[in-house]
């Protein structure tokens, strides 16, 4: 293959990097102390922290052009909510309520003393009053003819205990009413006529109104609510769970709280690996300090960048808080690289000549990934997703400071810290010391008081052992021909397996994913996930246009298509609400023809006063019904894989129906929409960052095959990280989309580092060129890596499984880059690049 060289750009750059170097070596103290004075003055926009907080679950965390908004707001329109008939079922948003699920010790709540603590329970939840006493609830229930809907499922259960009444299931005559109890009882044993045997658990709900006039009572009530669950002593005969229509906020909100913490411990952590990993024998050519001041680059980064968006008002989204482990791992590579470049020039050079050599060097190559990802997450900011919005612009910027206080700030400490190698004094005392130990001083002074050694033959420091490893075993290792072939064989193995995890890759997110481990919210969650499965949502089926519900011909037809939904495996075929059902019972009841579109609507209007919550179910504007909705019941809907199949199917049904156009629509669809875009953000993302970067690369990187492959790493990693995610079980839900957005660019980092050095070579043949960028870049990538894995470690202690899905996607990310730029990389590019023009040129002379 021929060589195609692409370094337009990539010469004068690095030519223009060098001439920095060398005024950053010539004026450090200016270069260390500007950046120290922007992040003070921007630091301050921190102020304003709790003013642009946002995390609404709802307008964060869902796709902002969601097809079910859509639908809310056609549900909203044609069927305005009467807070004087509530009903849950027509309930468009989540409305106020408090809940509870109590599970019976001795497997039935139905018996004795289960019920009777249960009752004792409900009892002091309706006496909770608040503003001074002078509110029960009563005062601030849902109500249905003025009357403040009531657990019914109690008044069943006593029924049967003090009348020997039997209980059917799930749905039971009581009264003038039939009542469904799918959602009140569970784990639920029948007997062969459907009468209730047992149930390990009952749901007892208290809806409140919701109304704005009402809503400060309502927090308040809430709020009472909650402190008296997390009062009430455990019971040996039931266990209570809690929930309120605020916990899931609440959740939320708490993962702020929950953050800066892990973020200190993982700053500790980080600054402690690169202090060792940088520490040297030598007390000169000890690079402690400038580890330390390596990491207080990354925070200074995140300091500006953040208090610079909270100065313009760009709203905080909990998101954001995993920002700074990703900017912190991102100044480690930078710190890393850095430094070995430094150690490879000259010590004998003045401190701005030995700066301009190591930016000549490094910089180009910081600068190839910084480019990317400040584009990659500017891009980002296009999501369908508020939050990662939010995010990619915190994380763009952030990016963008780190680049800048890397070439400022880190390079004028290195320069200080250079100035001090150069009167070879100690890294600690900065006292000048001897080269060679003494002769009369004992072997503790030659260890701590001597040094300045460095490699006479090359001029440069003297490498460590780990970079020596690269240079002189793994390198010469990589680069035998049996050894790509083996390795060849591994990426092929690596490829396969990866593929076959995709395509298992599950989706969906859980709502206790999003709370604490140990939270009351994932307590409850778990036990509705486990005793009330059998029966899912209530789903509206929605026709959005005028039709003539008195054609006989044509209303059969729309009778058909509802009849088809029942024919889906997660529909009850015997329960649903029609108003047209039980208009033409109403008809056959009275004689009426209903098939005359005078007497359909006039008799309508009379029904409606007999039977008054169906009005809520059609718009009927004059003579024209523009709107009407029914209902159908789900069942078996256990886990977020279902949710998803029930969507797709539902919605599959309602665009098969040719007579009418219809839709679907239920409260909770408004986070089920997430699941049809994560998949298409995320090949979105791969696609853009991988033009991204083929345009960074084909400038930047002096190789065409080079800039090429690094390219290609990016689908390789993704499509390895996914495949793996699958293995590890993790879902692809809206946080793990977020998660794996900010993990891409880092799975070009090292393969970028690693091509440019290998483009940059000088050496003649590939397997040479391979050797030396491992010699150079090797040690620094393994530092990087690990002092990343490290410093996020802490994520693994977090009680939220949004910070340890964090770490597990991230340690994916970093080990599988390490691979392909330590590994598969350089295999790959001595066996399809060619030899350097000067070896062309040399080999053509001989021949000569």
């Amino acid at each position: 293959m021929g060589c195609r060289r692409t370094d337009c750009l990539s010469k004068p750059l690095s030519g223009l990097f060098a001439k920095l170097g060398s005024t950053v070596g010539s004026h450090p103290l200016f270069f260390f102390i500007i950046p120290i004075f922007v992040s003070a003055a921007l630091g301050a926009g921190f102020v304003f922290l709790k003013d642009h907080e946002d995390n609404d679950f709802e307008r964060q965390f869902t796709p902002m052009k969601g097809p079910s908004k859509v639908t809310r707001a056609l549900v909203k329109e044609n069927f305005p909510y009467d807070h004087s008939l509530f009903s849950e079922e027509r309930l468009y948003s989540g409305g106020r309520f408090a809940s509870i699920i109590a599970v019976a010790q001795n497997h039935n709540v139905l018996d004795s003393p289960a019920l009777e603590e249960l009752t004792r329970l409900n009892d002091k939840v309706l006496n909770i009053t608040v503003d001074g006493r002078r509110l029960g609830f009563s005062d601030v229930c849902a109500r249905v003819d003025r009357e403040c809907v009531s657990n019914v499922v109690l008044e069943i259960i006593n029924s049967r205990k003090t009348h020997q009444t039997s209980i059917t299931y799930p749905e039971h005559s009581h009264g003038s009413e039939t009542v469904f109890l799918g959602s009140a009882l569970g784990g639920v044993t029948t007997d062969s006529n459907g009468t209730v045997a047992s149930a390990q658990a009952v749901r007892l709900t208290y809806f409140l109104n919701d109304q704005e006039s009402s809503s400060e009572a309502a927090k308040l009530w809430l709020r009472r609510f909650k402190a008296l669950l997390s009062e009430e002593p455990s019971s040996e005969h039931v266990d209570v769970s809690y929930f309120t229509s605020k916990s899931k906020q609440e959740e939320i909100d708490s993962h702020t709280t929950d953050g800066f913490p892990l973020f200190l411990i993982t700053y500790a952590f980080a600054i402690s690996f690169s202090v060792i990993s940088c520490m040297r024998v030598d007390n000169v050519r000890n690079k402690v300090w400038v580890a330390v001041f390596g990491v207080v680059s990354s925070g200074l980064a995140v300091v500006s960048s953040f208090g610079l968006l909270l100065y313009i008002g760009v709203p905080f989204v909990i998101t954001v808080a995993n920002s700074p482990f990703l900017i912190l791992g991102i100044g480690l590579n930078n710190m890393f690289i850095m430094v070995s470049d430094w150690q490879h020039s000259n010590v004998k050079d003045s401190v701005p000549k030995r700066m301009a050599h190591t930016y000549e060097e490094a910089v180009m190559s910081i600068t190839i990934t910084a480019l990317t990802d400040v584009l990659k997450f500017f891009i980002g900011v296009m999501s369908d997703f508020r939050a990662v919005q939010s995010f990619c612009l915190y994380t763009a910027t952030s990016i963008f400071f780190c680049y800048i206080y890397t070439v400022t700030f880190l390079g004028a400490f290195m320069a200080l810290n250079g100035k001090r190698e150069a009167g070879n004094r100690h890294w600690l005392t900065c006292m000048e010391i001897p080269t060679v130990k003494p002769i009369d001083c004992p072997d503790l002074y030659n260890f701590c008081c001597v040094g300045g050694d460095y490699d006479k033959t090359t001029g440069a420091e003297k490498k460590k052992l780990a970079s020596n490893f690269f240079k002189d075993c793994f390198g010469p290792f990589l680069v035998k021909s049996w050894v790509k072939g083996l390795v060849i064989v591994i990426y092929l193995v690596y490829l396969g397996t990866s593929i076959f995890g995709c395509f298992n890759v599950q989706q969906g997110i859980e709502l206790y994913d999003l709370a604490a481990d140990n939270s009351h919210v994932t307590r409850f969650i778990k036990k509705e996930r486990q005793y009330f499965s059998n029966y899912g949502p209530s789903i509206m089926v929605i026709v959005k246009e005028e039709f003539p519900y008195w054609d006989h011909v044509k209303r059969q037809q729309l009778q058909g298509c509802l009849e088809d939904f029942k024919g889906l495996w997660f529909v009850d075929k015997e329960i649903s609400t029609s108003w047209l059902d039980s208009f033409l019972s109403y008809g056959q009841e009275r004689h009426l023809n209903l098939n005359d579109k005078e007497a359909f609507l006039t008799n309508l209007t009379e029904f409606f006063e007999d039977s008054p919550v169906f009005k809520q179910d059609v718009n009927l504007t004059g003579d024209v019904l523009t709107a009407s909705r029914f209902f159908i019941q789900t069942v078996d809907v256990a886990n977020a894989s279902t949710e998803i199949e029930m969507l797709q199917g539902l919605k599959s049904i309602a665009d098969q129906c040719r007579v009418a156009s219809l839709t679907v629509y239920n409260k909770d669809f408004i986070y089920f929409d997430q699941y049809d875009v994560v998949v298409k953000s995320i090949i979105k993302n791969v696609a853009v960052i991988s033009a991204v970067m083929l345009v960074v690369s084909l400038l930047l990187i002096p190789d065409l095959v080079c800039a090429l492959l690094v390219t290609c790493s990016i689908g390789s990693v993704t499509v390895g990280v996914t495949g793996f995610m699958a293995l590890w079980d993790i879902s692809l839900d809206s946080i793990s989309m977020i998660i794996f957005t900010v993990c891409i660019g880092f799975t070009v980092d090292f393969s970028a580092h690693v091509s440019y050095a290998f483009a940059s070579s000088k050496k003649q043949s590939p397997n040479e060129k391979a050797v030396e960028a491992l010699s150079n870049l090797g040690y620094p990538i393994l530092q990087g890596t690990l002092s990343t894995i490290l410093g996020l470690s802490a994520l693994i202690w977090s009680e939220f499984h949004t910070f340890r899905t964090f770490f597990q996607i991230f340690f994916l990310v970093m080990f599988l880059g390490m691979v392909h730029g330590l590994i598969f990389i350089p295999v790959i590019l001595t066996l399809f690049t060619c030899c350097s023009r000067e070896s062309k040129k040399d080999l053509k002379m001989t021949r000569m």
